[in-house]
């Protein structure tokens, strides 16, 4: 008797590259747009997640990464009265774009990658 094993199929390169733009809409709020590292990636989350689980994977992560990163900024600019958000704020930003580029260059690279201190709201 045969036995068929099902193994996922890898992602394929279109959607290496979604998942990227997944991850690189979170640098929308450099733009100016109020709450547009959450929406843009949202957006492209919404309209892409059925077509490939990994891009699926990728817009649930960077939406759940801009939703934590977004209130790291608002406990830090609280905080910015107490003297403790001028250090921090600065230290959000530089981790906010270090790790979305790194996300970034993971999923363009068709991997898998899970942000540091992200808070899952989205599964």
């Amino acid at each position: 008797m045969e036995s068929s094993i099902e193994i996922p199929s890898s992602p394929q390169a279109p959607s290496y590259t979604t998942g990227m733009f997944c991850h690189l809409l979170g640098l929308a709020l450099f733009l100016g747009i109020p709450f547009g590292n959450i929406i843009a990636p949202l957006v492209l989350w919404l309209l892409k997640r059925a077509e490939d689980p990994f891009v699926d994977d990728c817009g649930k992560e960077a939406v759940n990464f801009q939703i934590t990163i977004s209130l790291y900024f608002t406990l830090s600019a609280v905080l910015i009265f107490a003297m403790i958000g001028i250090v921090l704020l600065p230290l959000v930003v530089i981790f906010h774009v270090i790790y979305t580029i790194r996300a970034s260059i993971k999923a363009s690279e068709g991997r898998y990658y899970r942000y540091p201190l992200t808070l899952r709201f989205i599964r």
